[in-house]
């Protein structure tokens, strides 16, 4: 069991072949995901990460790169994956088709990490690429399973995650055939970049020590640089032997540590954390899932983006079999480790990276997830093609045998991966599938009915919410508040656009009795009762919304509204300046707070070049289609003094509304025109009374 302790020898030949499967790699993953390219943002996670965060979609600036290691908006910290969304964002502005290159871009590339990494650790023939490497690679590279990291766009953390992830174990090889501080340096840095991209990736350290027992065989090699007493023999020698290779790796244990620490506080604290089911379900659900990952690989078929959680309705026979199962696996790999480590190795690496999110630390409020499975199950391809190799290397025809079958089961997950891609192809096709293979699935069909609704597609909406309402009202778990709270808002926001405002305050009360730290419901029972007349009791709504969500600019910009309307002047204007401190691009702030700046009767909020600005801003953005914010750009030159620029502005304003059909306002416009003309400006009648 000799590691190599140098680089494998490459001669133009070996280079070539490495560079041609390499290229194969890459048409593979191209024919598989290159459809993403044409396929649109989905309504999960998608809006939270990139098109909805304000952060992400006004690109790169200074002001974002330090956000982002500070932001908890997306409940997660993972700075380099928000930054790589702004630089999406800057490149291809909120063009999905450009956020899909660069998931394919970054598996691509991960993909071929992974090849040139196992080629040099474990490759074995010095006249061509070692296909076991290769055929793991593709494996990775195109398995049904890999179809929601790559395809899904929120994540990015997976796909960004696996390459630093490589390029730590690149790193980590290069340091243990010749240690030296810059190496480790080197190799911890890129460690640190994975922790800031994917938290799942704390169990590193650990796959670092699998990997010092098969194939780097550090054991032997370490302790005679490590110990004088090269007599010494036996298992107390063993014992140092690790312990030392464990001490090596400790400043990585507490990266892992610390990555953890800050994981768990921003998911227990987030307003949209859930509870914990009981532990019992939720390590029966666990071990049930270590087996249903392995008869995924084996059968991947009807995939979903959401598998609901089975709650306490697993079988006793399933978590037995499961267990069994799973003791019984162990032991294989334990009693083969001396012939065959590679099965010790492999199975653990696949235990071991599947912990953080096998579901006994519980967050969210699936059962288990395609996603998780992206560099765990790479520990599986490993120790099976390598035991196929194995078994078959005293075959007739052996490596004709293993071609024809590996190069079969690579064109057939292939075929099976570029299925389940076109059901990512929108969000209707994605929750559409989702329930035509799960029952119960109440995340799909909220999620669904939520599509309908911003849709205008109440009615359909409306019956969507209501099943999921009645599938999630099975349950009374505590787990499930936050859930039902959702599904509770939905209704709400339906009947809200329905008319029927009392049955919708009725709902977004429910959901804040479910979850009195819910922000969105408390947001839109202050709308409710804004549109009823109720000023104060939306004030209150409002204000517990931002002691909640302290950053949420439409609940600002609400706020703000409101107080103009109970004539707080000062304070309006104040939240409006905080809606834009959160999302500078957001236009009903940019516009209002012109507007107060131009027409209020308050001389000390006035700034005319501000107001100028602002509005100039608020119009670019809407693409000079609102009369309305037309109107705020007159009136804010007409208090600048630009008298001739408002008269223009001011019947460019009026023209637009009667072609939209805004006849009063165009009314109203011309009547601005005539203080224009007379070197007036403009002063809202409503405001006079503010304070």
């Amino acid at each position: 069991m000799k590691a190599p302790d140098r680089k494998i020898e490459t001669t133009p030949a070996l280079r070539l072949a490495h560079f041609a499967v390499c290229g194969v790699i890459v048409l593979l993953i191209g024919i598989v995901f290159g459809q993403t390219l044409s396929y649109d943002f989905v309504n999960y996670d998608d809006k939270t990460y990139i098109y909805g965060n304000p952060l992400v979609s006004s690109g790169l600036s200074l002001h974002g790169l330090l956000r982002a290691f500070v932001d908890t908006q997306t409940n997660n910290w993972h700075p380099l994956t928000l930054v790589s969304h702004m630089i999406d964002c800057q490149l291809y502005d909120l063009k999905p088709g450009g956020h899909h290159f660069t998931n394919v871009f970054l598996h691509t590339i991960a993909a071929v990490l992974l090849f040139l990494w196992l080629r040099n650790i474990a490759g074995k023939g010095q006249s061509g690429p070692d296909w076991s490497s290769a055929f793991v690679t593709a494996l990775f590279a195109i398995h049904p399973l890999r179809v929601e990291s790559v395809a899904w766009i929120a994540e990015r953390k997976d796909v960004l995650s696996a390459v630093f992830f490589f390029l730590t174990l690149g790193a980590y090889v290069r340091y243990a055939r010749a240690p030296s501080f810059g190496r480790y340096l080197t190799m911890s840095t890129l460690f640190t970049c994975g922790l800031m991209s994917k938290p799942m990736l704390v169990t590193t350290p650990v796959v670092l020590l699998l990997l010092d027992y098969w194939p780097l065989n550090r054991g032997p090699a370490f302790a005679k640089a490590t110990t004088r007493q090269a007599e010494v023999r036996g298992q107390k020698f063993n014992a140092e032997i690790w312990w030392n290779l464990i001490v090596e790796k400790l400043p990585l244990f507490g990266l892992s540590l610390a990555s953890s620490i800050v994981a768990l506080a921003l998911q227990v604290q987030s307003p949209a954390s859930v509870g914990q089911l009981p532990f019992g379900w939720r390590l029966q659900n666990a071990l049930v899932t270590y087996v249903t990952y392995i008869w995924q690989m084996f059968r991947p078929a009807n995939l979903a983006v959401f598998y609901p959680h089975p709650d306490d309705r697993l079988a006793l026979w399933q978590v037995t079999l499961a267990a069994a199962l799973l003791v019984a696996m162990t032991w294989v790999a334990v009693a083969l480790r001396r012939g065959r480590p590679y099965l010790l190795v492999g199975w653990l690496w696949y235990l071991i990276m599947l912990l953080p999110v096998i579901g006994i630390a519980e967050v969210g409020l699936q059962g288990h997830a395609d996603r998780y499975t992206y560099l765990p199950q790479i520990g599986l391809y490993i120790a099976l093609t390598w035991l196929a190799a194995d078994v078959a290397r005293g075959l007739p025809h052996r490596k004709e045998i293993l071609a024809i079958v590996g190069g079969g089961i690579v064109i057939i997950l292939s075929a099976c991966a570029w299925k389940q891609t076109t059901y990512w192809r929108d969000s209707e096709t994605l929750w559409t599938r989702a329930l035509a293979v799960t029952t119960d699935n109440d995340i799909a069909l909220t999620n669904l009915g939520t599509l309908l609704m911003e849709r205008g597609q109440l009615d359909d909406a409306l019956s969507y919410f209501q099943s999921a309402l009645a599938v999630r009202s099975r349950s009374e778990h505590r787990h499930y508040n936050l859930s039902l709270a959702l599904i509770h808002d939905s209704v709400g926001n339906v009947l809200a656009r329905k008319g029927r405002l009392n049955d919708a305050i009725a709902h977004f009360r429910q959901a804040i009795e479910l979850r009195p730290d819910f922000p969105d419901a408390h947001y839109n029972l202050g709308t409710a009762l804004f549109q009823k007349g109720d000023l104060d009791g939306a004030i209150a709504q409002w204000r517990t919304t931002l002691s909640i969500h302290p950053y949420d600019s439409g609940a600002h910009t609400s706020l703000g509204n409101a107080l103009v309307q109970k004539g707080l002047l000062r304070e309006a204007v104040d939240h409006y300046e905080r809606a834009l401190q959160s999302d500078p691009d957001s236009i009903l702030p940019l516009n209002n707070l012109a507007w107060v700046m131009s027409t209020g009767p308050d001389d000390s909020l006035r700034n005319d070049e501000v107001a100028v600005q602002l509005a100039t801003k608020a119009n670019q953005l809407s693409k000079e289609s609102n009369p309305v914010f037309i109107r705020t750009l007159a009136a804010a030159y007409a208090q600048d003094g630009q008298f001739e620029k408002a008269i223009e502005t001011a019947r460019r304003a009026s023209e637009q509304a009667n072609a939209q059909g805004a006849h009063d306002l165009a009314v109203q416009i011309r009547e601005d025109v005539d203080l224009y003309q007379r070197r007036t400006p403009f002063r809202d009648p409503s405001l006079r009374n503010a304070r």
